[in-house]
């Protein structure tokens, strides 16, 4: 497809607009991605040495967006139109044949090094990297409460490719429209005001976005449009501006921005809200050394970045990106320690080197100077069959993980917390564990299933209600998700004593008025208050239950303590303000202990162990480390309170283990199988019998 200009623009001349002096090849640029692949390398493989090596992401932003616009502008300023159907065959080329190899290898390597119950998500973002949605499903997964414990797929990297292949979805139709309006429109202030727009409305909401919500922020394309805009309006004028500077003054220019990159990477971390304002400064930086092109000698930032090692490492510097992550994720499957240690991390580096060299010299040079993929049907057939490809190498992952799912539940063998005092309780029959491992994550609460847990910016009630409507006894489920994992034994225990059961339950929100840190964004959850007063007002409004069960997580964390004495005893103060009310209006309540914390994600554990469960245990006084405020607030409060501690129903012989009576015991870290909960409601029900009485 090909947009021409009007018969009466005026004849364009060939020249070199978008690169810096008329200099087609940029070695200085080259040098660029060399460092900027540096980054992520290095925080991939060792945190603590550059915790934001990451921007090297924005810094190939950058470059992807200023090389991309010059080839726009050269074609548009020399030809009088913009070929898409072109342009996009030369994305193909450059992009999909390294790319597919990389995810075909990546996905059946993972058949043998991935435990089974990662099958399932790596298949699925195979198949998202291979039609290049990565970030988009990335994004959905980072507000995704149940899966907040998920390990990082062997692909998730390809969540950038994705950002820069939607960007140019849009980006060369820009380009195109210009050149079609003529003589008329073809000045660069036209197409730069176009940009600049979306620069700046891109810039706003990636703040805006990032301060409210940073954790889809840092994959969605409306947050990072603006790093490849930038280059893109660096490249209108780096024919002419750059070179017109002083040779200090761009010298200065040049080291000015490493130092802002380096900057960035040493001095971000994790913790750091990204993209938004945060990510102006190695996006300036990247500019800056572009801007700066040839400005001086040796010892100039051209110099060093135009070195003949610099730019080796600038070409294989995408495929070393596609290697790096897979070799670092498949690390502790191959050796112990994974990449943990520095010898370890050495060689994972050596590995991802070498096998980018192989992939250029193999795959990415030949595919280059192919004929066949010059042609648009040739480029379509290859970039479907290589999605094909993927996907199909995916959907193996997907089969095998689904047949290892079906376990079927036998009362006479997964005997779950029947088992505890025996020789044996993690596996004292040797049967397969039930829920599979592979299952784990979903074996969940009704509560989710029904949509009726309060996400983390909902503060309307919504409660689900369970059981029948002329009850004589009503119950209400309050607090986080350690809450509702819960309901699964409190409905067994509703179906024998025939009660109504009410789940106000709240994505990390523990049952207090406390103002509590709201996980993952290092800002007060006012949602959290808000909701709490809510149900406090339904619970001693028009509801009055006869009985409030409540739960909570001792990992909680109260918005600005002092110190961990200072947030717990907080987090308890605001819980005997909630409950006291509760005991005025006559409503009996109802503690349950926290359950202990596991290790991190335990099912991969069993699944590697399935013969040795007792080996994924934690020990009592390390799952119990953090000091329960509902413990502390029973303790002080002068409400009636009935304290339901089911710890031995976790633990035994000083361990926690994962597995009890063949049943598994957690989803994740921190949160118990619906499976073992209704395992444990005569547990439960025996420890509350106190407040339960005769109901």
């Amino acid at each position: 497809m090909a947009t021409q200009t009007r018969n009466d623009a005026p004849a364009r001349t060939p020249d070199a607009a978008g690169t810096p002096s008329g200099r087609r090849f940029l070695p200085e640029v080259q040098g660029l991605r060399a460092v900027a692949v540096g980054l992520v390398l290095v925080y991939h493989l060792d945190h603590d040495l550059l915790p934001g090596g990451y921007v090297g992401v924005d810094v190939f932003f950058v470059i992807s967006g200023f090389l991309i616009t010059s080839l726009l502008l050269r074609e548009a300023r020399t030809e009088g139109r913009v070929s898409l159907g072109r342009f996009y065959i030369r994305r193909i080329r450059r992009i999909l044949p390294a790319a597919s190899v990389v995810l075909a290898t990546t996905g059946l390597a993972a058949f043998w090094l991935l435990p089974e119950p990662r099958l399932d998500e790596t298949a699925e973002e195979l198949a998202a990297s291979a039609l290049y949605v990565e970030n988009l499903f990335l994004a959905d997964k980072s507000v995704d409460y149940l899966a907040a414990e998920s390990a990082a797929s062997p692909v998730q990297h390809f969540w950038s490719l994705a950002v820069e292949e939607q960007f140019y979805l849009l980006w060369p139709l820009l380009f195109a429209v210009w050149a079609a309006l003529g003589a008329r429109w073809f000045r660069l202030r036209v197409v730069g005001a176009a940009m600049g727009a979306v620069l700046a409305v891109s810039l706003v909401w990636s703040v805006v976005v990032t301060f409210a919500d940073p954790a889809p922020a840092y994959f969605l394309p409306q947050a990072r449009v603006w790093e490849l805009a930038a280059g893109g309006v660096l490249a209108l004028r780096a024919g002419s501006g750059p070179g017109e500077w002083p040779a200090g003054l761009r010298w200065c220019l040049g080291w000015a921005g490493l130092g802002a990159i380096g900057w960035a990477a040493l001095s971000y971390s994790d913790q750091t809200p990204f993209p938004g304002v945060a990510a102006v400064v190695p996006v300036a930086g990247a500019l800056a050394v572009i801007a700066a092109g040839e400005n001086g000698g040796r010892w100039s930032s051209c110099g060093v970045l135009s070195s003949a090692p610099a730019v080796w490492g600038g070409g294989v510097s995408y495929a070393l990106y596609l290697w790096h992550w897979p070799v670092v994720v498949f690390a502790p499957a191959v050796a112990a320690g994974g990449v943990q240690s520095p010898v370890g991390a050495a060689v994972a580096a050596a590995v991802s080197v070498v096998l980018a060299w192989v992939t250029k010299a193999a795959v990415e040079d030949p595919v280059q100077r192919w004929g066949r993929l010059r042609s648009g049907r040739g480029a379509g057939v290859f970039a479907v069959v290589a999605a094909l490809v993927v996907v199909s190498v995916g959907g193996g992952l997907f089969w095998r993980h689904e047949w290892l799912r079906t376990v079927p539940f036998d009362p006479a063998v997964h005997v779950g917390p029947r088992a505890l005092g025996t020789s044996e309780p993690a596996a004292s029959l040797g049967a397969p564990v039930y829920p599979s491992p592979v299952a784990a994550g979903d074996d969940l609460p009704e509560v989710y299933r029904d949509d009726c847990q309060a996400a983390k910016d909902e503060t309307t009630l919504a409660p689900c209600v369970y059981g029948p409507g002329d009850a004589d006894t009503a119950v209400a489920v309050v607090g986080d998700s350690h809450a509702t994992h819960w309901v699964p034994a409190l409905r067994s225990i509703a179906r024998e004593r025939d009660w109504r059961v009410h789940v106000y339950t709240k994505a990390s929100c523990g049952f207090t008025s406390a103002r509590l840190e709201l996980p993952g964004a290092d800002r007060a959850y006012s949602e959290c208050e808000r909701y709490n007063r809510a149900v406090l007002d339904e619970l001693t409004g028009d509801l009055r239950p006869d009985l409030v069960f409540t739960s909570s997580s001792a990992l909680a964390t109260k918005d600005g303590a002092s110190s961990e004495a200072r947030d717990r005893a907080g987090i308890a103060a605001g819980m005997i303000r909630l409950w006291e009310p509760l005991d005025e209006a006559g409503i009996d309540i109802v503690v349950i202990r926290d359950t202990p914390a596991t290790r991190p994600r335990p099912s991969e554990c069993v699944s590697r162990y399935p013969t040795e469960p007792e080996r994924c245990g934690r020990a009592r006084d390390e799952a119990f480390a953090a000091e329960d405020p509902q413990l502390i607030a029973a303790r002080e409060t002068e409400a009636r309170v009935t304290v339901a501690d089911l710890s031995d129903a976790f633990c035994t012989g000083g361990i926690c283990p994962p597995v009890i009576g063949n049943v598994l015991v957690y989803r994740d870290s921190h949160h118990i199988t619906a499976t073992y909960s209704r395992l444990l409601a005569p547990d439960l029900e025996s420890a509350a019998q106190q407040a339960i009485g005769d109901r």
